[in-house]
């Protein structure tokens, strides 16, 4: 017998948001990837490292707070203080004494940090299409990550422009990738790890686990 499926008025809630966001055409996705920077070997492109500090350097006003989906399930032992608010939004939750205004420095560490914890970058967008927050993420507890899985809505997330590709000459099929994967873009068809392109949407936490080097970004 099947287990009860019990609602989740937490994802519910903004899913109901996203859902009407992008009926009035508010919206186009809710967040976008950003690739680990440690997972990208120098290139002449821009580095999703450069990507994270452009969208700090354009902030007139960033703060932290704890992660609310990880306060909320309490799943992990990823770190809290990893969400990014910036200008208004920032501005409001600090004076609610909800969110401590930091400087860019302090942000960069604080990517740094959940680069070393292996979270997936997520950058939010309010209905005006403006980001309002930078989060580092944990499939276990992140709202978005979980209604993508749960609920089978990619469309509300868009991919970074990078993508994760196995050496099959140098992968040894140990499976820590596929552990790793959030978005189940790899798997074991008869002892050898398989890799669905369509599913990966390069955030580049697979390639800095791998112990034999056998992954690499690619730009789309």
């Amino acid at each position: 017998m099947a287990d009860k499926i019990y609602p989740d008025t937490f994802l519910e809630k903004r899913l109901h948001n996203y859902n009407k966001w992008i009926e009035k055409k508010q919206i186009t996705y809710s967040s976008k990837i950003i690739p680990l920077a440690k997972s990208i070997a120098a290139k002449q492109w821009v580095l999703p490292s450069s990507q994270v500090l452009e969208i700090l350097n354009q902030m007139e006003s960033i703060a932290v707070q704890n992660c609310e989906c990880r306060t909320h399930y309490k799943r992990c032992d990823n770190p809290l203080e990893v969400c990014l608010l910036f200008n208004s939004v920032a501005k409001a939750l600090v004076k609610k004494g909800k969110a401590r205004s930091i400087d860019i420095e302090e942000a960069s560490k604080i990517i740094k940090k959940a680069n070393e914890y292996g979270l997936v970058h997520l950058s939010l967008y309010m209905p005006d299409h403006q980001i309002f927050a930078l989060c580092s993420c944990c499939s276990c507890c992140c709202h978005d990550l979980q209604i993508v899985r749960k609920y089978n809505r990619n469309d509300l997330m868009a991919g970074s422009d990078y993508i994760a590709l196995t050496d099959k000459n140098t992968c040894i099929n140990c499976g820590e990738c596929i552990d790793l994967c959030v978005f189940d873009a790899r798997l074991f068809v008869e002892n050898k790890l398989e890799f669905d392109t369509s599913k990966c949407l390069g955030c580049g936490v697979c390639v800095t686990r791998c112990p034999v080097q056998a992954i690499a970004m690619e730009n789309k």
